[in-house]
């Protein structure tokens, strides 16, 4: 489990172990097929855009008959597998920035579109006393009044989320205080089961995952104002190897009908010039 901030003794080892646990019944981070037919083209995206993913690849399967198989994870270590041989023929990451880092490598056609913009939320567990609102400032207070506990974001060294997490708390002048407390997830997903499992009083997750029905069941949530961080321009690209399938689950991707969905999971949208660049 290096992958965790984890210095706060048996009871937060034991809430770890519960948690992943919950995120394995829940689907948050095991790898999703879409399809199990074993030609269905491999596509690599970032965890925050699960179930709107979900949604959009069983309506293109419904209008196309045909699949792609979908894994989730960090956009940093989809960047790292490719690099290393992963046969993925498409990248849907959670910021540019790693896409931009493929192309330069010659690991994608080109520089790819942006699809969505992504937004963040701060949550908490149904039962926690943290006061959520807008600007943080329950979350100040409760920190103010040494009850902050653990509080969790996706890992800021290869999440988009994480990093951009990571900006809101330090433009609120409350990075210093909540780094100790944190517990980091691998990508968006494991951040936002944290903060649903109990294990945590709260996190700052993406605004996709909080309006899940899996997420609403167990944990309130405000949405952070977009002005308190950098945008989250989540672009995509085909690699090399793109079969027609993946081609054509691209261009969908790009279709008003696959955008309505984007938009009912809370992303911003791109302008049409940007979906078309």
């Amino acid at each position: 489990m290096s992958f965790f901030t984890l210095s706060i003794g048996r009871l937060l080892r034991q809430s770890v172990t519960v948690a992943i646990l919950m995120m394995s019944c829940l689907g948050f981070i095991l790898p999703v097929s879409v399809a199990k037919a074993a030609d269905a083209p491999a596509i690599a995206a970032a965890a925050n855009i699960k179930f709107a993913l979900d949604d959009i690849a069983s309506q293109f399967k419904q209008q196309t008959g045909l699949s792609v198989r979908i894994s989730y994870g960090s956009s940093g270590n989809f960047v790292t597998q490719i690099q290393h041989g992963a046969p993925f023929e498409m990248m849907l990451s959670a910021d540019e920035f790693y896409i931009e880092q493929l192309q330069k490598s010659g690991y994608t056609q080109d520089a790819g579109v942006i699809y969505a913009i992504g937004r963040l939320a701060l949550a908490a567990p149904k039962q926690s006393e943290l006061i959520l609102d807008p600007g943080l400032v329950g979350l100040a207070q409760f920190i103010t009044d040494g009850k902050l506990i653990r509080f969790a974001i996706a890992n800021p060294d290869h999440a988009p989320y994480g990093e951009r997490a990571r900006e809101i708390l330090t433009n609120k002048g409350l990075w210093d205080e909540v780094q100790p407390k944190l517990i980091l997830g691998e990508n968006a997903s494991q951040a936002a089961q944290f903060t649903i499992s109990g294990s945590t009083q709260g996190g700052i997750v993406p605004l996709s995952l909080a309006l899940a029905p899996q997420f609403t069941k167990l944990a309130n949530y405000v949405i952070i104002p977009d002005d308190l961080y950098q945008p989250l321009y989540q672009r995509m690209a085909l690699m090399p190897n793109a079969s027609e399938t993946t081609e054509r689950f691209y261009q969908y991707l790009q279709s008003p009908q696959a955008q309505t969905i984007l938009s009912e999971f809370g992303f911003n949208l791109p302008h049409t010039t940007e979906m078309h660049d």
